[in-house]
């Protein structure tokens, strides 16, 4: 069963996502929080692993609440944003700040448990052209030396590639032609070595230091 926790200002949007996520197999809402001042009990006492974040609340904001859960809970729950626009800046400064994936409100039923699935498994990356297209936007000259300073080895560097391609762990293993632990190997040791909490950050630093050109990846 995954535990999910929804914070967003709007009711009818917490009403709406509470149906859809209680309606699937598999999932359970275990709390609501109406703005992010009110999420880090919530996370202590409830232990969500995931928590659904809107971006905007107009007391403290979604990045706000991600940097707190993620630098004082020991264990700490997956960040789902939600957001109305997929290019807002305040998406891609949760993203930095550690959320593992966003979503749009209008995000249809299938794509909600969709989402939920892939940022709870985290075997795959969540919408990696919306994330490209983020990075090409807000990632000029960040963290230049990032991905360099980890000295990845070139397999390494391969499995980062493909991470930022949107593959899964079972799609890379086809691509290099070895097994799904090997992959699991690979990525724990990306992430390691980046310091990156999950393949979205890691993506995120790819695109950052150039390791990876978002405007060279395929589509």
């Amino acid at each position: 069963m995954t535990d999910v926790l929804i914070v967003d200002d709007e009711v009818l949007i917490r009403t709406g996502l509470r149906a859809v996520i209680d309606a699937e197999p598999g999932f359970t809402v275990v709390g609501e929080a109406a703005d992010g001042a009110e999420v880090l009990p919530l996370v202590r006492s409830l232990r969500p692993d995931v928590v659904m974040m809107d971006v905007r609340m107009p007391r403290v904001d979604g990045i706000q609440a991600t940097r707190t859960i993620l630098s004082t809970v020991p264990e700490p729950p997956r960040i789902l944003v939600i957001t109305t626009f997929e290019n807002d800046d305040y998406v891609y400064e949760a993203l930095r700040a550690g959320a593992s994936g966003f979503l749009l409100k209008r995000a249809r039923t299938e794509e909600i448990i969709q989402a939920l699935r892939t940022v709870a498994l985290s075997d795959s990356l969540l919408f990696p052209a919306a994330i490209r297209g983020l990075a090409a936007r807000h990632a000029s000259g960040r963290d230049a030396d990032r991905v360099r300073a980890a000295r990845l080895t070139d397999r390494e560097g391969e499995v980062l590639t493909l991470m930022a391609r949107g593959l899964s762990n079972a799609e890379i293993a086809g691509e290099l032609v070895v097994s799904v632990e090997t992959v699991k190997t690979h990525v724990g040791n990306v992430l390691a070595k980046l310091q990156a909490r999950d393949r979205t950050q890691a993506v995120i630093a790819a695109y950052e230091s150039g390791f990876v050109s978002p405007s060279q990846s395929p589509p």
